[in-house]
This record gives C-alpha cells, sequence and structure tokens, in this order.
C-alpha cells in the first residue's frame, strides 16, 4: 500500500500547470473538422471534438465557430473530451497526456502527466468525464481524479497487477463512485482515502468493456453488449451490436454508436430511435430533440444527411502545398529512410484543393479502395488553374505521373496517367517533385532512372503538350532527387541520397536535349563533409542560392552565373558568445523560404522554423510547437503569399497559417500600417510593427514638438521599433509621429503611434 501511494504521489503532487499562451491574432488554422471524436452540448449548441480543434455549433443561428492551436488550445492529436454545461468548464485531453481546461475566463494547460516519471508507457490521454467540478481521467496505467476548480489532480490510482499496468479504456463518476472498464472486468471505488490503493477496488462485473458513461443512469459497454443500470445493479441491453464504437448518456437516453447504426434507448432499456448516417461514425448524441452524428470523414450529420462543421480540408495529413490566386493544392505523401522510399500512406489521400471560396476533395480519392497513391507533390498549370499534375510515389505499377481536370459546375476532378503506363521494374522512375519554368513548360524530377544497358541514375523530365506525355532524360548524378526550383532557365535539384547538388542548364530548349548541360556540385564545391545529401533550395532576391543539406546549409552568391566555373559554396558564420560558429551546423535543413523582403524563413528537422535576416547572420523569429501553433517540429513545406505576406507552414499533423509583416514589396509605399496602437504598456511589453514599407525606407521617428527621438533605415517592407529613443531609453507617455520616405525621396508616407507608459 505504502509503495503505491507514493507512486501516485510521484506522479501528481507537483500539481503542475500553466497558462502559457501560444497563440494570437496573426495565427491561424487549416486543420480538418472531419473526424468528430466527441459530441456534447451546451444550451443549444453542439460541441464537436476533432482531432485537432473543437468547433461549435448553434442550431439556432447555425454559426460556427472554432478553437484550436492557433486561437487557444495548446495542442493537437486531441483523444478525450468532455463538458459541463452547467459550470461552463470543459476538459481536453492530448494524445501526449497534457490537458486543456476550457473555462470562460481562458484555457489552462496541464502537463503533470507528460512530465511524470513514474509510468514509462503510452501516457496519451484515453478518455475524460466530467461529474459536478471532477473529472475522471483514463490513462494507460490507470485513472486519475482531477479538479476542476482547483486545477489540479487531486488522486490517482494506479491498476498495477504484478508488473503490468492495466489501462483504464474509459471510467466515469455517479454519486461519488468511480467506474471503470477495463479488459480485466467493470472496476469500481469510491473517491476515498484508499482510492489509490489497487487492491482495495472491486470488480463489479467482469468481462472486457471498452466504453463507459453516466449521468443518473450508469452504462458500460463490450464491443457488441451494453449494460444499464443504476450503479449497483444491471441489465443489458436487448439489442444485439455489431461493433460499438460509443456510448453516451444524455439525460433520459442512452445513445448506442453501432458498426452501421446509431440506436437511442430509454434509461429503462427501450428503443426510442435510430438512423444511419451513411457511414462509420465514432460517436453519437441526441440534442434538442435530434439525432446527430459524429462522423470520421464528413464533421456532424443529422438524420437528413445534413453536414456540420467548418471549411477545412479532408484530412489533417498534409505534405506540400501550391499557392496561387487564394487558391491552394496540398500533397499528402511523403518519403524515409534518407528519402529513399514512400512514406505509409494507408489513407491513398491524393491532394485537397482550396478554391478560394471552399475545400474540395477529388471524389477519385474519397473512394479509392484499389490505386495505391502516395503524392509527393501537386502542381496547377499556371495558363489553366483547372488542369492539375501529380507526382505519385508508390513502390507498384500505380507510380507515375497523373494529369487531372477539375470540373467547376461539379466540383470534382477526372484522372488521367501519363508516365510511365507501363514498366517492368516497379522500384524505378519514381517520380518526385513539378516545376513551371517562366515560359509555362513543365518539367519534373525522378530518382531511380533505369539507364541503358544497365544502371541507374537521376532524371530530369519534360511535358510534351503534344504528345501529353513526359520526356525523360537520365542525368549522371545521384540516383535520387528532390522538388526543382526553375531559375533563369536552369532547374536547381537537389540530391538527397549522395553528397552532390544539381543544375541542369536546358538552354530554354526543353525538347532539344543536344545541348544540354548538367552541372554537379559536390564535396570539391564546399559542401558540407558530413552530409549525406541535399534535400532542399532557394534562390534569393540577390541572385544566391541557399542549398539546405542534411548536415547544414549552404550559398552560392551570383548562383545562375557562378555553377557554371567551379563553384565555391559558403557556410553562414555567426557570432555564439563571441565564438565563431556554423550556423545550422550538423543539422537536417527541411525547407527554404524566401519571403518580399528577401529575409528567409527556414525549417530544420525536429526544430521549427527559422526566420532570419537577408544576409542569415541574424535571428528574427524562431517558431516551435512549444511557443506557437505548429503542430510539430518539423515543416514539411513553407510558402509565403507574396501579396499578403501570409506564412504557410505544413506539418504532416495539419497546416498552420502566420500573418507575415512583409508583403508585396515595391520601390514605393504600400498600405502602412502601424501595430499595436496605441501601445499601452499595461497590456502590451513588445516592439511596435510598422508594415508596407517600400523596399527601402527611411524613417524618422520625432515628439509632438519635432524633436528627433529615433531613426532608422528599414529594408524588406517592415520595420520594427522598440520605443526607445536615441539614447536607448524608453520613451514617454504621447503622441509620436513616423516620417517615411523610399530611397530617392520620390514617395513619402506618415504615420502616428501613441504611447501610454
Amino acid at each position: 500500500m505504502k509503495r503505491l501511494l507514493l507512486l501516485a504521489l510521484s506522479l501528481f503532487c507537483c500539481g503542475i500547470f500553466s497558462a502559457q499562451v501560444i497563440s494570437s491574432k496573426k495565427w491561424s488554422d487549416l486543420f480538418s473538422y472531419n473526424n468528430i471524436l466527441a459530441l456534447k452540448e451546451d444550451n443549444g449548441k453542439i460541441m464537436a471534438a476533432t482531432e485537432n480543434g473543437i468547433f461549435y455549433y448553434d442550431l439556432g443561428s447555425g454559426a460556427i465557430t472554432k478553437l484550436s492551436k492557433a486561437n487557444g488550445l495548446h495542442e493537437v492529436k486531441i483523444t478525450a473530451f468532455d463538458y459541463n454545461p452547467t459550470t461552463k468548464i470543459g476538459l481536453v485531453g492530448y494524445k501526449n497526456g497534457s490537458m486543456d481546461v476550457i473555462t470562460p475566463q481562458g484555457v489552462t494547460y496541464i502537463v503533470d502527466i507528460p512530465i511524470a516519471t513514474s509510468f514509462n508507457g503510452d501516457k496519451g490521454i484515453n478518455h475524460i468525464s466530467i461529474s459536478g467540478d471532477k473529472a475522471v481521467v483514463s490513462v494507460d496505467y490507470g485513472v486519475s481524479i482531477f479538479d476542476l476548480k482547483k486545477k489540479e489532480f487531486s488522486q490517482s490510482a494506479f491498476f498495477i497487477n504484478g508488473t503490468v499496468f492495466e489501462a483504464a479504456n474509459e471510467a466515469t463518476i455517479k454519486d461519488n463512485k468511480v467506474y471503470v472498464a477495463t479488459a480485466n472486468g467493470l472496476k469500481t471505488h469510491e473517491i476515498n482515502v484508499t482510492f489509490p490503493v489497487y487492491t482495495t477496488w472491486t470488480t463489479q462485473n467482469a468481462g472486457d468493456f471498452i466504453h463507459a458513461d453516466s449521468e443518473d443512469t450508469v452504462v458500460f459497454a463490450t464491443a457488441t453488449t451494453v449494460f444499464y443500470g443504476s450503479g449497483t445493479s444491471f441489465a443489458q441491453l436487448p439489442q444485439s451490436f455489431a461493433a460499438i464504437a460509443d456510448v453516451v448518456v444524455n439525460g433520459n437516453n442512452i445513445i448506442v454508436t453501432d458498426k452501421d447504426r446509431t440506436y437511442v434507448f430509454s434509461t429503462t432499456g427501450a428503443v426510442l430511435n435510430s438512423a444511419t448516417f451513411g457511414e462509420d461514425c465514432n460517436t453519437a448524441n441526441f440534442i434538442a430533440g435530434q439525432l446527430f452524428g459524429g462522423t470520421k470523414l464528413s464533421g456532424i450529420k443529422d438524420t437528413a444527411n445534413k453536414t456540420y462543421k467548418p471549411d477545412g480540408p479532408y484530412n489533417n495529413r498534409a505534405y506540400k502545398i501550391f499557392l496561387q490566386d487564394e487558391k491552394i493544392w496540398v500533397s499528402t505523401g511523403g518519403r524515409v529512410d534518407q528519402y529513399n522510399g514512400p512514406l505509409a500512406n494507408p489513407l491513398r489521400l491524393g491532394f485537397y484543393y482550396f478554391t478560394g471560396m471552399e475545400w474540395v476533395y477529388p471524389s477519385y480519392f474519397k473512394n479509392n479502395t484499389t490505386l495505391s497513391m502516395n503524392v509527393l507533390d501537386v502542381l496547377p498549370n499556371p495558363s489553366d488553374l483547372n488542369e492539375v499534375f501529380l507526382a505519385n510515389y508508390v513502390h507498384g505499377p500505380n507510380s507515375g505521373f497523373y494529369k487531372m481536370k477539375f470540373d467547376g459546375t461539379s466540383k470534382d476532378f477526372s484522372l488521367q496517367k501519363l508516365y510511365p503506363t507501363t514498366t517492368n521494374n516497379v522500384y524505378i522512375n519514381r517520380p518526385i517533385g513539378l516545376a513551371y519554368d517562366s515560359n509555362n513548360n513543365l518539367f519534373a524530377t525522378l530518382s531511380v532512372v533505369e539507364k541503358q544497358p544497365s544502371g541507374i541514375t537521376s532524371g530530369i523530365a519534360f511535358y510534351d503538350k503534344a504528345a501529353d506525355n513526359f520526356i525523360i532524360r537520365n542525368v549522371n548524378v545521384g540516383f535520387s532527387t528532390q522538388k526543382p526550383v526553375i531559375y533563369e532557365g536552369q532547374i536547381w535539384t537537389p540530391i538527397p541520397r549522395t553528397n552532390e547538388f544539381m543544375v541542369y542548364d536546358y538552354k530554354n530548349t526543353p525538347l532539344n536535349f543536344g545541348d544540354d548541360t548538367a552541372y554537379a556540385i559536390t564535396e570539391n564545391n564546399g559542401l558540407s563533409g558530413n552530409s549525406f545529401g541535399t534535400v532542399s533550395v532557394a534562390i534569393d532576391k540577390n541572385d544566391d542560392a541557399w542549398i539546405g543539406t542534411l548536415s547544414g546549409i549552404r550559398v552560392l552568391a551570383d548562383a545562375p552565373t557562378a555553377v557554371k566555373n567551379n563553384p565555391q559554396l559558403q557556410a553562414i558564420v555567426i557570432e555564439q558568445n563571441g565564438i565563431p560558429e556554423e550556423l545550422f551546423r550538423d543539422t537536417e535543413i527541411l525547407q527554404i523560404e524566401v519571403d518580399e523582403g528577401n529575409q528567409k524563413w527556414i525549417s530544420v528537422d525536429g526544430g521549427g522554423a527559422f526566420y532570419l535576416s537577408p544576409n542569415g547572420e541574424k535571428t528574427i523569429k524562431h517558431f516551435t510547437r512549444e511557443n506557437s501553433p505548429l503542430p510539430n517540429n518539423s515543416i514539411t513545406d513553407i510558402k509565403v503569399d507574396r501579396k499578403t505576406g501570409k506564412v504557410y507552414f505544413v506539418t504532416l499533423d495539419g497546416i498552420v497559417v502566420y500573418q507575415g509583416d512583409v508583403g508585396e514589396v515595391t520601390s514605393d509605399f504600400g498600405n502602412v500600417l502601424v501595430y499595436p496602437n496605441p501601445v499601452i504598456y499595461s497590456n502590451f511589453k513588445g516592439v511596435v510593427t510598422i508594415r508596407g514599407l517600400a523596399e527601402k525606407t527611411n524613417i524618422r521617428i520625432v515628439d509632438a514638438a519635432g524633436n528627433l527621438v529615433h531613426q532608422a533605415v528599414a529594408r524588406g517592407g517592415y520595420y520594427e521599433w522598440d520605443l526607445n529613443n536615441q539614447r536607448g531609453k524608453r520613451v514617454a507617455s504621447g503622441v509620436y509621429f513616423v516620417l517615411m520616405t523610399n530611397e530617392n525621396g520620390s514617395d513619402k508616407a506618415t504615420a502616428k503611434i501613441a504611447v501610454v507608459n
């Protein structure tokens, strides 16, 4: 007994929680809200928990609002949720074991379980059930009681059978008694001083139980049978079930979600209602006299098959995106093992498309049960955005390039396979990435291209519009490739499995291979000696090529010209505590993006996203999943909307968007905006941002009497003022005038900033 009490105390006595804010108005999400995990009621509203967020549907007005890591929550991958409409408190459980307490006053982050050392198994939250001001939390070690008022754990019971932990699948509280569904029976115990002692728990009913819920009635279930009762005696529902997904008690109703049908029973066991929703459901609830299903793929559905959800992509899985004219195309594939094999993608998701008004998912992929899909890249034709090309990388005959046409009337796509149509070896001709040049010519890169008479190489493919197919050329640089970047008639291609980088000069004659030249950049040209390959590339506004490798970053100045004449790459050297150090040394660079101000967004594997000055020597911002709404720290793609300045961060767990400060930048001023304004010290202690500036802006800030308090030269379309004067001290309260001119004085702008200390 003493050992178990100490174990429980070591896990939860710290009561650690945090109200850390990691979101702001500058963030938004592009999460999917299709996969409903829980449905709760709040006085005329339906609350739906999904994988990456919660949304509220108002039955009266039809309004939908959402809550995610972009505007209040602290995590993604929700696994459990419950809500008390009387106290207005909700509790969210996550896959990593953390929780969020949602109250009208805000959201509080609870991290006791993830940081605990007494249990080393899966700490994901299996289930949450609220009763009054208490919640019982089910985890693989057993159950814990959480005090919703104090926002701390009060007691925990570790179900240790010998040396093996027994998982709590679901649990519920009624009349101060906890009922726990486990694989070894329905376990019960009063919430009292012996609650943490496993040997004092009672097995009320034998069986392999998965589900539990209660209000005035206690309900628990196996995969095929449901029991209900007062808490001391139970009866079995007479209905037979195929595969129970969930049981819910709501007032005088027991809602059972079965594999093919959902049922509503009274608390005396009588069948009151039933319905099908045309697809699999995770859960259901009877709210305001209506039955609603929480589907796996379509959000909330009513019995008329009408759906309710925020607009978003079909699924959270994302790999690469393409932006144009407020439209978005998202591929869902991936690669593993030093970019050798396709990432497991059992859902065969294909790609999603945002029309500028709504998200569309091709029915071809939705209904696909046979075609193996691992789409690494999707790219529309710039002259016809309804024509889309895909690179599908799998080990098998479905590997190849595809073309799809979008029908704006039916809002669907038709599909046509292009290259290769047949192959004797399912492991060759692996399509990787697509890119258009400035003349609307479409190119692609391939890995493991078969070379005659024998051997394998990398490959460049050109789309022949007349033949409606791709023509491939072997290139004797490496044998694997990444998505290319085309700049000034050259195809810049990372080579991930050998320590090389390829630049392919097609002399602006795509169909004439005779005059083409392939340049190989190797260690002799300055690539890091301990790198296993190159992964990403971007060309900045100075014509410098920024090359991301598996072991750091290299820069080639005046790249289009230098690559032809024994190019020499350079590392970026920064000072750390007075000691010179190579930037991102021994770090895998996943993606590089250049904004309109020539600043660089760089994602590193496991390290989030860095926003760097044009020369890379200063870190302006660093976003991680710990300090921002990023779903994880491995960002597979970054894209900047040149007009709006929005930055899209793509991960395998979803997409989030950051409103950057640099939009379209020219030699003249745009729409100059100052924020925050006014600056009230008690509410805000950061810097003031001025955006919409010219590419180079001379700034003078004066007080109301015309005295100069600050001056600077801003580059890149924005400037941040720390509210300090020329002597480095914070300015006094008052109104300050910002006087701005562009580089040659041909354009001017002014702004006012109110400061309240």
